[in-house]
C-alpha cells in the first residue's frame, strides 16, 4: 500500500517523509488553508527531493489555468482536484489529476469507480481536520482504487490496513502543529502501513 504525506511546508519535513518511505508529498496552494505553501516554496523543495518520489499539489475551488500555471510552474506531478468541478474544467487540465470525494454517505464511495480517487470525510474546511470517514462504508466495496485520508494516525491505521486501499493519504494525524509534521509519528505511520 502507497503512502502519501499531506501538508508539506518546509523541506526538512518532506525530505523526512522520503527518508521514512512515503511514495508522495502533497503541497495545498489553497491560500484558506493553515497548510498553504507558495508555487515558488514548494518549486524550491521539489527541486531538493529525491527521484521517484511523486509530487501532488492540491487546489480547491479555482479554474484549470490557474491549476496548470501553478503545477508546471512548482513542478508537481500530480493535481488533486478538492472541489465539485465540471468537464470543462477537467478538458482544460494539461496535468494529471485525481478527483477528492468528500463523502458525507456510503453511496458517494461509488462516485468515479472507473477512476483512482481520493476518499476523504465531508468538512466544511476541505480537510485537514483528522475527521474520518465511517470505516464500516468499506467494508464491502472494491477498494481497489481509493486513497484513504481523513483520520488517519499511526494509532488507528491498523484498523484499515486490510480493507485492499490502492494508499493512504495523511496530514493533521501526524502532525505537530497545523503545517509542521511529527517526525516520529511520520515514521511509525509508514512502518505500520508498509509492514
Amino acid at each position: 500500500m502507497k503512502v502519501k504525506i499531506c501538508g508539506i511546508t518546509n523541506l526538512e519535513d518532506a525530505l523526512l517523509a522520503c527518508k521514512a518511505g512515503a511514495d508522495a508529498l502533497g503541497f495545498v496552494f489553497y491560500e484558506k488553508s493553515p497548510r498553504y505553501i507558495e508555487p515558488k516554496k514548494a518549486k524550491e523543495i521539489v527541486r531538493k527531493l529525491p527521484p521517484f518520489v511523486k509530487c501532488v499539489g492540491l487546489f480547491v475551488n479555482c479554474n484549470s489555468d490557474f491549476v496548470n500555471e501553478i503545477s508546471l510552474f512548482s513542478k508537481m506531478d500530480l493535481a488533486q482536484i478538492h472541489f465539485e468541478a465540471d468537464e470543462k474544467f477537467y478538458n482544460g487540465l494539461l496535468i494529471k489529476h485525481i478527483k477528492v470525494i468528500r463523502a458525507k454517505q456510503k453511496d458517494d464511495l461509488l462516485l468515479y469507480q472507473d477512476e483512482y480517487r481520493i476518499v476523504d470525510a465531508f468538512v466544511k474546511s476541505y480537510g485537514g481536520e483528522g475527521k474520518r470517514v465511517n470505516i464500516e462504508w468499506f467494508k464491502d466495496v472494491d477498494n481497489s482504487k481509493i486513497i484513504l485520508a481523513g483520520g488517519l494516525t499511526p494509532q488507528n491505521v491498523l484498523e484499515v490496513k486490510d480493507l485492499g486501499f490502492y494508499a493512504l493519504d495523511v496530514s493533521s494525524g501526524v502532525e505537530i502543529r497545523k503545517g509542521k509534521k511529527d517526525h516520529k509519528k511520520i515514521k511509525d505511520f509508514v512502518e505500520a502501513v508498509k509492514k
